[in-house]
């Protein structure tokens, strides 16, 4: 599994990394690359507003509020983690494109 967190470095892109990783570290997951995304261009190719969250290449987090780590958890450990807007990680989260 690879989770991206997305954002140019501010403190509420770096608490989100800090959430990933602790919730890692708790799971107790080894399996885990997290990869800490701070260019911009790469940024846009997912999300419109920072910090985010891609796990797998699926956004399952972008803006506010801050996922906190039991939610990261959530997210990692539930194929069908539901964003809270009906959608699932079926597709990008969006809820708009139909993907």
């Amino acid at each position: 599994m690879i989770i991206k967190v997305l954002g140019p470095g501010c403190r509420n892109c770096q608490t989100v990394h800090e959430n990933v990783l602790k919730a890692v570290e708790e799971l107790e997951r080894t399996d885990i690359t997290v990869e800490y995304i701070k260019d911009t261009t790469e940024i846009s190719k997912y999300i419109m507003a920072t910090p985010g969250v891609v796990i797998d290449e699926v956004v399952v987090h972008e803006g506010k509020p801050l996922p906190t780590v039991d939610i990261i958890k959530e997210m990692i450990t539930d194929e069908e983690y539901d964003f809270g807007d009906g959608e699932s990680s079926g597709g990008c989260g969006c809820g708009g494109c139909g993907c």
